[in-house]
């Protein structure tokens, strides 16, 4: 499986993070072609201390090809602006592929 992952730091205002992640730009993301699923982890702590990491949310993709739609198309460029104005700059935006050893 293929991945955009967008790593949030915690906001400044937490309640309007999620209103604003959950209204607007959740449907941003569910129209990019191609996801297969959107996974949404919640950071509750780390082991060794604090963090400053609030949110991770995956994007998946099936096959390699729709990776690559997915990353030339309009939507995810609206949603990843999106993200970052939204988020104020406090999101990292990373591609990976998934390996089950």
């Amino acid at each position: 499986m293929f991945k955009i992952i967008a790593i949030y730091k915690k906001p400044d205002d937490v309640e309007s993070f999620e209103k604003y992640y959950k209204e607007v730009h959740t449907p941003l993301v569910k129209k990019i072609p191609g996801l297969k699923e959107l996974r949404v982890t919640r950071i509750k702590g780390a082991p060794f201390g604090q963090t400053d990491i609030y949110l991770i949310a995956e994007m998946i993709f099936e096959t390699k090809e729709d990776y690559k739609k997915a990353l030339s198309s309009k939507e995810a460029m609206e949603a990843g602006q999106d993200a970052l104005k939204f988020s104020n700059n406090k999101v990292e935006i990373i591609l990976g592929e998934e390996n089950i050893i």
